[in-house]
Parts: C-alpha cells; sequence; structure tokens
C-alpha cells in the first residue's frame, strides 16, 4: 500500500511562497506517477502539477510558472515550490501517486492513492 504524508502548509501573504512536501513510501512499479491537488471550499478539486517515473512534468494553466514540482529519490519526498501565491491559490492541498500508469496524472479520478492533505492560505 503506497502512503503519502503531506507538510507544509500555512498562511502567507500575497506574493509570498511556500514549500509543500510529501513522504511517498512503498511505490513498487516502475511507470507511475505522483501528483498534486488542491481543493478550496466550494470549488472542483483541481490537479496542479505531477511528476512521472521518467522525471516528466506536467503544470495547470492556472501554476505555470510560479509553481515547480521536484522530487528527491533519496529520501523519496515530493516537493511542490510555490512562488508568488495568490489570494486563488487558497486551498487545502493533496498529494497523490498512481501506480498503474503515468498518463492522465493530472485528472484525480486516474489517481490510486491520496495523502490527507496540507492547508495552505493566501491573505490579500
Amino acid at each position: 500500500q503506497v502512503e503519502l504524508v503531506e507538510s507544509g502548509g500555512g498562511s502567507v501573504q500575497t506574493g509570498g511562497s511556500l514549500r509543500l512536501s510529501c513522504r511517498v513510501t512503498r511505490i513498487m512499479t516502475s511507470r507511475y506517477c505522483v501528483s498534486w491537488f488542491r481543493q478550496a471550499p466550494g470549488k472542483e478539486r483541481e490537479g496542479v502539477a505531477s511528476m512521472d517515473s521518467d522525471g516528466g512534468t506536467d503544470y495547470a494553466d492556472s501554476v505555470k510558472g510560479r509553481f515547480t514540482i521536484t522530487k528527491d529519490n533519496a529520501e523519496s519526498i515530493l516537493y511542490l515550490q510555490m512562488s508568488r501565491l495568490k489570494p486563488d491559490d487558497t486551498a487545502m492541498y493533496y498529494c497523490a501517486a498512481r501506480d498503474d500508469g503515468y498518463h492522465w496524472c493530472l485528472r484525480g479520478n486516474m489517481m490510486d492513492y491520496w495523502g490527507k492533505g496540507t492547508l495552505v492560505s493566501i491573505s490579500s
């Protein structure tokens, strides 16, 4: 069973930065992806950024140029560096993984495992 544990959420002002972390354990397959999703109150869940087992990345248009996804393979930690944050970035952020392929990794219904989330709040 893959386990995902997020950390690093908090409150910052508009224009600030935060780095989220997700410890990923027990991915045993060779083709997988790990992704960040977010859900704001009253809004649908949105795929934010993903990284596949080949190191390929994908981003939602809303965060391109501001967010960067990276992975420390030695420590099995997925990061989401967020900069130039806006109030619209306020949401619960979730780490998710898919271990049966590495396509469509910004689609929540394609992911197999989820963390419990970490809250990000951006004030204006």
